[in-house]
């Protein structure tokens, strides 16, 4: 009855509320509020799911522990994005694009994208629950190993960001490629680490001994988280607005960093040619 409840709440929220995104982001011009309440709802909805009572109707520590983690993933990440909106600029390039390719089209189009964004959702707040409900007593090494992936994973984000803001502060840097920091061992740093940090949930679900079989599933996050970033919404869109407002330079880049896995500069490209971030 748990799970069903929590299935059918999440299912309700989450659509409900990338419903109203899609009416703010037409009412301002802004998609990054898209993206930012779709961080803030997918995390607090798993929050709450997380803390639902387990069959004693007792809160363990676990549920708390996974509830905060996924708090501090999604506060971070939220916040982060409705800043950068707040502060005006150019919209979001994902979507500038996605308004140019389906035309007049595009009100209603967004709408259905939206709620394929709250199916994401669904998925991934489902994995936390699955942690978050793992009946195994007490805190285990598996506990704090899961904890320790989702500060790192978090920290780490937060740095690549930190950097490539400081970057584009810089009126020197204009029109180039940030290749600075973590930016120059891996060209997507801040969705590499944000894949980290979905395996948190996966090592707190998962119990080896067989106990809890339902853990297995939240393996569906990082493998969802990759699939989008690598291959979705995520590296190739950007890219491609990369390639048209850069040119050469990101081309370039493009040679010489990894995609997303973070590793040394290729020795041919190595050079500082002058027109690479």
């Amino acid at each position: 009855m748990t799970a069903t409840i929590i299935f059918v709440a999440l299912a309700a929220c989450l659509p409900a509320t990338m419903t109203g995104a899609w009416l703010v982001a037409l009412r301002t011009s802004q998609s990054g509020w898209i993206d930012a309440t779709w961080s803030f709802a997918t995390g607090c909805f798993a929050a709450a799911a997380a803390l639902v009572p387990l069959a004693d109707n007792q809160i363990s520590v676990r549920q708390v522990l996974v509830a905060a983690l996924a708090l501090v993933w999604s506060l971070r990440l939220g916040i982060h994005i409705a800043v950068r909106t707040a502060r005006g600029g150019d919209d979001d390039p994902r979507y500038r694009q996605l308004r140019e390719e389906w035309g007049d089209a595009f009100k209603v189009r967004l709408l259905w994208f939206l709620q394929i964004q709250a199916l994401v959702g669904l998925a991934l707040a489902l994995s936390i629950a699955l942690a978050a409900h793992n009946p195994a007593p007490g805190l285990r090494f598996s506990d704090w190993l899961g904890f320790a992936f989702l500060i790192m994973a978090v920290l780490g984000e937060t740095i690549a960001d930190c950097q490539l803001s400081a970057f584009r502060a810089d009126p020197v840097n204009k029109g180039k490629v940030c290749d600075v920091g973590l930016w120059g061992v891996s060209r997507h740093p801040n969705y590499f680490f944000e894949w980290i940090g979905w395996f948190a949930y996966a090592i707190i679900a998962i119990d080896l001994s067989g106990a809890y079989p339902w853990g297995w599933l939240s393996l569906a996050g990082p493998f969802l988280m990759y699939w989008l970033l690598v291959h979705a919404s995520g590296i190739p869109p950007l890219e491609a607005h990369m390639l048209r407002s850069r040119g050469k330079a990101f081309r370039d880049y493009q040679h010489r960093v990894n995609a997303f896995w973070p590793g040394p500069q290729h020795a041919a490209y190595a050079s500082d040619n002058g027109d690479i971030r």
